[in-house]
């Protein structure tokens, strides 16, 4: 019944942001970096933030200051999104909201410092990585929705490692959004509150999962994004790009903008892609080691081999 409760909640919330976005312009004004042509709505993902909140209501089995750590970090983003701040004002919200969240999770009363720092540097860097990666029609909200299926049914039938309910809010925030996003023309985009808050969940979900579980093999239920992400950091680092400025290098871009395949079908292929790498986790148990070349030397090799043939020359310099 919370379920269902929660989700109506989402949609009706969603509804009303409508809006409140159209009321005070937030938009996604179309620029020759951008994967859309039209003006959108932006700031949909609001939903995640909020879905959020009404686990804190509803079930709060999971420590308020994780929670709160994932509203804050939302609400910068969310705010980011109306008017754009400075990199110091997001980065410093950032880290005080992973903080919240590693002492919610005990990381600083009870974990060693040099766990702390890489648990920092993993959430910073999956919340960087869903950032990079939000740019066409239902890429965020179908390949999160993989994540986090994949990552509840670890939960259920592997390792009970948090609240169930704490993984399936999120994918209810997944399926709202995604009735929206998952179109042609969309409705709106996620923005920064959606992805920034659905990669910190994500990435707070798999850091308890991988602690509890002692297998880092379980950062891999990430790994076409962070194949993707990494390899086209590495490539704008090659061509000499600031990487931090927006740009359309990545594999999904080239597939979507450069060779015209729909944004639906990148999304889904993406997410067939991580739904093949997931089920091979939890369904051999090879090391980390191995388990890490078999899922991505493919896509890397997908990635090497393919991209400079898909790229227009414009593009390549």
């Amino acid at each position: 019944m919370y379920y269902l409760i929660t989700f109506f909640f989402l949609l009706i919330s969603m509804l009303v942001y409508f809006k409140i976005a159209d009321h005070f312009n937030i938009i996604d004004k179309p620029n020759q970096r951008s994967s859309h042509t039209e003006i959108t709505i932006r700031g949909g993902g609001v939903v995640v933030p909020l879905a959020a909140i009404a686990y804190a209501i509803l079930f709060h089995n999971v420590s308020l200051y994780v929670v709160g750590g994932i509203v804050l970090i939302s609400a910068i983003s969310l705010a980011d999104d109306v008017s754009s701040l400075s990199n110091k004002v997001r980065l410093l919200v950032q880290l005080l909201s992973v903080t919240m969240i590693l002492y919610g999770l005990g990381a600083l009363e009870t974990w060693p410092w040099w766990i702390i720092v890489l648990s920092c540097v993993l959430i910073l860097g999956v919340i960087n990585a869903y950032n990079f990666m939000d740019g066409i029609n239902g890429i965020t909200g179908l390949y999160s929705l993989i994540v986090l299926l994949s990552i509840w049914y670890v939960n259920v039938y592997v390792y009970t490692f948090t609240d169930s309910a704490f993984i399936i809010l999120p994918i209810l925030s997944c399926l709202v959004f995604l009735f929206f996003n998952f179109r042609k023309k969309a409705r709106c985009f996620a923005g920064d509150v959606g992805s920034v808050a659905l990669g910190c969940w994500i990435a707070t979900l798999l850091l308890s999962l991988v602690l509890y579980s002692n297998d880092l093999k379980y950062l891999l239920i990430l790994a076409v994004y962070g194949c993707d992400t990494v390899l086209t950091i590495v490539h704008r680092l090659i061509l000499k790009q600031n990487i931090f400025e927006a740009h359309r290098l990545h594999f999904y871009q080239v597939l979507a903008n450069e060779q015209k395949v729909s944004h639906l079908m990148v999304s889904i292929g993406y997410s067939i892609l991580q739904v093949a790498i997931n089920i091979m986790l939890v369904n051999t148990h090879w090391n980390f080691i191995t388990t890490l070349f078999v899922s991505c030397l493919p896509l890397v090799l997908i990635y090497v081999s393919m991209k400079p043939k898909l790229m227009t020359k414009t593009i390549a310099v």
